[in-house]
């Protein structure tokens, strides 16, 4: 009798050892699910904060009075929005090197400038231009369909113009630490040479201003407010202006009140009517998470 109440006993103990467990798992699925879920909620917060950010961005560049314009030279413009925290800044797209529209020339000046040896730097510019050219004659350094099927790769050079700077990845010689670098200063929406007067430091060295002007002329920009002090020079002596070209690489960086961080990047072309009556049209967008 004494037995059957010590296995009964053992049984209630160990009964009661598993609701606890099984109360300590609920509890514990419950908190997780319940971080996640505010962790959501601040996500949704802070990306729709940084796409109002963006909007508020264009509107911006809209406004015929260039003083109360952002200066698309890429400087950081933080401010808050709601319960949002931003930084913004803007690129303007005229200033970065159109991958359809620079020669070979100025694309290797263009990675000379990023650090690449001179010969990989005109491999890259030529394996561009046979990239995009219609042809399959080859460039003196560059890469048409044999050179990508004796690399092993499953597909050829692509024969028509660039349609994302992303696609930069896929030619030939281009690594992704390479195409890192060279990301933030090529476009495929201008179709122009670049304006020097918002262009980034390698940009500006690439387009021959020398490495003993570039990091005056950079500082003074930097210090440069439309409507209260006067805009630096170019070296050849003309006033920068913040005009714009009207195509812009917008970047919102939103922080939320609880901490959650989102990032979002649009190009846009503003001035032109999208959809649904928007002041711009919207070229290409990106958006992450920032734990």
């Amino acid at each position: 009798m004494n037995s059957r109440r010590g296995v009964a006993l053992v049984l209630v103990l160990w009964l009661l050892v598993l609701l606890i467990a099984l109360a300590g798992t609920f509890v514990t699925i419950s908190r997780t699910e319940y971080r996640q879920g505010v962790y959501a909620r601040g996500s949704v917060q802070a990306r729709y904060a940084a796409q109002a950010a963006i909007e508020l961005a264009a509107a911006r560049m809209l406004d015929p009075d260039l003083a109360s314009r952002f200066v698309p030279d890429g400087r950081v413009y933080r401010f808050g929005l709601g319960a949002a925290q931003i930084a913004l800044s803007i690129h303007d797209e005229a200033s970065r090197f159109d991958l359809n529209a620079s020669d070979p020339v100025a694309l290797s000046d263009l990675f000379m400038a990023l650090g690449e040896p001179e010969e990989r730097a005109l491999a890259l510019a030529d394996a561009i231009v046979d990239w995009r050219d219609p042809d399959d004659l080859l460039q003196i350094n560059g890469a048409e369909d044999p050179q990508y099927a004796d690399a092993g790769l499953p597909y050829g050079a692509r024969d028509s113009p660039f349609e994302t700077v992303e696609e930069l990845q896929q030619v030939l010689g281009m690594d992704y630490d390479t195409f890192l670098k060279v990301q933030p200063y090529v476009t495929v929406y201008s179709g122009v040479t670049p304006v020097p007067d918002m262009a980034s430091a390698p940009v500006l060295q690439a387009l021959g201003m020398t490495e003993g002007e570039i990091p005056q002329f950079v500082a003074d920009r930097a210090a440069w407010v439309p409507g209260r002090n006067e805009p630096p020079l170019l070296p050849g002596g003309t006033f920068i202006t913040a005009s714009g070209s009207g195509m812009y690489s917008i970047s919102a960086l939103a922080s939320a009140a609880d901490g959650s961080r989102a990032r979002l990047t649009q190009t846009l072309r503003v001035g032109s009517a999208g959809r649904d009556g928007q002041a711009y049209v919207l070229l290409s967008r990106r958006e992450g998470i920032i734990n």
